[in-house]
């Protein structure tokens, strides 16, 4: 629970004592503490929001959109998550090989002729009471965005965020987590961050956080270089931190084991030390929404059209996981399977699914790309756009009741979105002319 929003919500509302009263409550209801002493940090808790937000200063300002994270579908990797990912890109500034805006896995920059990618990864939400799973899962999600860009993964670095009332039995258990993904592919876990969610302002037992990587590559395969005549490959995915929520939160803990594995990076190291790389246009992995997502956001970097057979795309489906996703009306489609897309010449692709087949991978070409722009799906014969809807399939029994449809003020909404990224600029923009002007003064 979170005091410190909790307490500027209700004195809003309410007179001061009976705040105090209604946080004292909720603090003894979580605490299990007595309301003497609950009320001790109630009033702190109080003096403190008054302190913070009774005046004010333009740095602690930012500008309110009134359009709220759930709302706009951030971080359900949909196209409200989109639209907000290419807005990022506006406000992050220096340039790079690769860089937010272009909405790619991971980051590039290019020191003395060597590529150095980076890539981070945020803890599944909902595995929050599951530490092992969640510090395996990021931990191979954030490599994962390593090797997509072509390079090799020689360092990983955490930061585990839990609230006050966390059991520190969680940091151990999520770190072997982490270092179970790092030991079987001998990458070492360099560094990292352990905090507190808010201080002492959030109490319960939530944690999140998230999982760094750095590789270095001579070769990288942006999105960006799909080019047209290619072909696009996908391995067998089995899911990661969404299929393992999904059975857990189903009651179906069978299929957690399931997505155990390290058959993607097993995959990307074959095709490395095959010496393919540099034959390759372009890699990803399919997590972003599920393959709607991540088809039209490379369609739009690429400014080609990327066509998908049905069939064959079921068939990159570990079919344990496809018969629970079927079985529980998910579309398969718009989660995240984690496999790994290749996208390379027709005359390469041959040699692509030979070295991913020789460590015991399943791989096959599902499609190809054209001219023009967007995504397809081919589907009895019959061609239709592939878009993503505005959540990802829902995973969950609660996702099923929020829904995935587009909120009828969503262009409204955007339109905010896009003033509170001229607001950000605008800000950085008068914090960097500061250093300037005194940096000249020296």
């Amino acid at each position: 629970m979170d005091l410190e929003g909790y307490a500027i919500k209700m004195l809003k509302k309410f007179k001061e004592e009976e705040v105090e009263r209604k946080l004292s409550d909720r603090i003894a209801e979580i605490k299990d503490w007595n309301i003497e002493k609950s009320s001790i940090w109630a009033k702190a808790v109080i003096k403190e929001v008054k302190n913070a937000y009774s005046k004010s200063n333009w740095l602690l300002e930012y500008f309110r959109t009134g359009v709220t994270m759930g709302k706009f579908g951030v971080g359900s990797r949909g196209r409200g998550d989109f639209y907000i990912h290419s807005k990022i890109g506006e406000v992050s500034g220096v340039s790079a090989i690769l860089s937010p805006k272009d909405l790619d896995d991971a980051g590039v920059v290019e020191r003395e002729g060597i590529y150095i990618v980076v890539a981070v990864d945020g803890v599944h939400s909902r595995l929050s009471e599951f530490p092992f799973l969640s510090g395996f899962h990021v931990t191979r999600a954030a490599m994962r965005d390593v090797y997509v860009k072509g390079a090799e993964p020689v360092a990983v670095f955490s930061d585990i965020h839990i609230a006050d009332d966390g059991d520190v039995g969680k940091i151990f258990d999520h770190i072997a987590g982490i270092a179970t993904v790092c030991e079987a592919t001998q990458v070492p876990l360099v560094s990292g961050s352990t905090l507190r969610i808010g201080g002492d302002m959030v109490i319960g037992e939530r944690m999140t956080g998230c999982v760094g990587c750095v590789g270095v590559a001579k070769y990288i395969t942006p999105r960006k270089n799909a080019m047209e005549g290619d072909v696009i490959l996908l391995t067998e995915g089995a899911g990661g931190g969404t299929i393992a929520t999904t059975a857990i939160y189903y009651g179906m803990h069978e299929m957690v084991e399931e997505t155990i594995n390290l058959d993607f990076i097993k995959a990307a190291k074959a095709i490395f030390s095959a010496n393919l790389l540099s034959e390759i246009h372009s890699m990803s992995d399919v997590t972003n929404g599920g393959i709607r997502g991540d088809a039209e956001e490379i369609s739009k970097v690429a400014k080609k059209s990327l066509i998908f057979e049905y069939e064959m795309l079921r068939k990159s489906v570990n079919p344990k996981v496809l018969k629970m996703l079927e079985e529980l009306n998910i579309d398969f489609m718009g989660v995240s399977t984690d496999s790994l897309m290749i996208i390379c010449p027709e005359s390469v692709a041959e040699k692509v699914k030979k070295t991913v087949k020789s460590v015991g991978v399943k791989i096959e070409k599902v499609g190809w790309v054209e001219k023009g722009e967007g995504a397809y799906l081919i589907e009895k014969g019959v061609k239709k756009e592939m878009k993503p809807k505005f959540r990802e399939s829902a995973y969950t029994p609660l996702k099923k009741v929020v829904g995935e449809e587009i909120p009828r003020d969503f262009e409204d909404m955007k339109n905010k979105v896009d003033e509170a990224v001229i607001k950000a600029i605008e800000k950085k923009k008068i914090v960097l002319k500061k250093f300037r002007d005194r940096l000249s003064d020296l």
